[in-house]
């Protein structure tokens, strides 16, 4: 596939903004692991191979293990999360399919038991982070696998390199 827009370079102030957004959510206080589980989930959802790409690159960088990775589309039939992690990756769904679902207060409920307030609304934007990232790369054909570890880090380099 070959990509279609250069959205950072036509359009530099609306990479700012998500690259504001982004790094609120990095120094929010969300756990990394999270982040990254996150992250994966949406982009697997979403169908974004460029951002499933980078994002089992920064997770194993950071020590993800291969086994949960693997088991991100499934994580529902696997022993390998913790309870957070399981109500994360199900507020995950429910907000990126929020067309759909609604995001109905079993939901709600469910992620109420593992996070505070602050941890819930930071945790909330992570989602939004990446679900925005996902459709501009969909959007606009991001070029798959050319991903570098820790390349998303500033706002100045080329559009194939964020999501």
């Amino acid at each position: 596939m070959q990509p279609r827009i250069d959205y950072g370079k036509v359009a530099p102030g609306a990479l700012r903004a998500m690259y504001a957004l982004e790094q609120y959510v990095r120094s929010s206080g969300l756990d990394l692991t999270l982040y990254h589980l996150v992250k994966l989930r949406a982009s697997y959802i979403n169908g974004c191979a460029f951002c499933v790409d980078m994002h089992t690159k920064e997770a194993r960088a950071h020590g993800e293990t291969e086994q949960r990775l693997y088991a991100v589309p499934v994580w529902r039939e696997t022993p390998f999360f913790t309870p957070r992690e399981r109500a994360a990756l199900a507020w995950t769904e429910t907000v990126t399919r929020v067309g759909e679902t609604g995001v109905p207060d079993e939901s709600y409920e469910q992620v109420r038991a593992e996070f505070d307030d602050a941890e819930l609304v930071n945790l909330t934007l992570a989602i939004v982070a990446i679900n925005g990232w996902n459709r501009l790369s969909v959007a606009f054909r991001a070029p798959v696998g050319t991903y570098q570890v820790g390349a998303n880090r500033a706002p100045a380099e080329p559009a194939a390199q964020r999501a």
